[in-house]
């Protein structure tokens, strides 16, 4: 693969750049609670020489009854100065998945201006599988000034995405599994409606990763994405769940160089809530 500092970026890389001084790594597991696994807990036994937790729960907008919702540039700021993080460094995200919830952090840090960072392709597993170095101890960090400048574009309400929807003036995708996206399989949070946004295009984000839980190549990335319409300069919105495998799309799009794409951030959470937003099933 190709390393990119902005996108993403092998085990060997991070290896070879693990002691730059400017270079910070950020553990973003989150699982499922049918996944049976604890983040924290996992992250306390082993991870990465010097990387710090990143709470997708906690650093969120808690404000709003929807889970784990980008949180305030404020409140991002404040977490990521406590954790040791700043302007003018690196960041490389991994998760103990291989490439699940990383890319939902890489989004976040878009989100916030901030575009020296990057996923590590394969995540812990495949690090682990190399052999390469681990850790039990918490990391030192130290306060760092951190500037934010948040791209609106980068991200889409309920009533951005019906009218998108409405209007066919994007192609949204959907990361989640074929029954859920039919409308088939129920819905894992109690109270949802089953099916997909009117018009949406399935992609389930497993579609977007070879077999070890790397990334694809960009030109596999690119027949898959033109297989559904989606051209480089066709508008994109990436949906879910939750918002967190949207994100898996978001850097596969960016990977295979389309550049205007949005992510839902309410996703089926909220779209699937409310009886008066219209809803499709195969």
């Amino acid at each position: 693969m190709t390393d990119d500092p902005r996108t993403l970026v092998s085990t060997a890389w991070l290896d070879a750049h693990l002691k730059d001084p400017d270079l910070r790594v950020i553990d973003a597991s989150w699982y499922l609670p049918a996944m049976g696994r604890d983040a924290k807990a996992e992250y306390e036994a082993g991870h990465i020489p010097g990387a710090r937790f990143f709470d997708i729960e906690e650093i969120s907008d808690t404000r709003s009854a929807l889970p784990h919702m980008a949180p305030p540039p404020e409140k991002f700021i404040s977490r990521m100065r406590a954790m040791g993080i700043g302007d003018g460094h690196q960041v490389v995200i991994y998760d103990g998945h291989g490439l699940f919830s990383a890319a939902r952090v890489w989004w976040t840090f878009r989100l916030m201006g901030k575009t020296d960072v990057a996923v590590l392709d394969g995540g812990l597993p495949k690090w682990k599988a190399e052999g390469r170095a681990l850790e039990n101890l918490p990391p030192v960090m130290r306060d760092r000034h951190m500037t934010v400048q948040r791209q609106a574009g980068l991200v889409k309400d309920v009533t951005q995405v019906a009218q998108a929807s409405k209007l066919k003036s994007h192609i949204i995708l959907d990361a989640r599994a074929p029954g859920r996206f039919s409308g088939a399989e129920a819905e894992p949070r109690p109270g949802l409606r089953s099916g997909h946004i009117p018009g949406a295009k399935n992609l389930p984000f497993g579609q977007v990763l070879e077999a070890n839980g790397t990334m694809k190549s960009p030109e596999a990335l690119r027949e898959i994405f033109a297989g559904l319409g989606v051209t480089p300069e066709q508008p994109v919105i990436t949906s879910c769940g939750s918002g967190v495998t949207a994100a898996v799309l978001s850097l596969a799009l960016e990977r295979a160089g389309h550049r205007n794409h949005a992510l839902y951030d309410g996703s089926w959470a909220e779209w699937g809530m409310y009886d008066d937003l219209p809803v499709e099933k195969d």
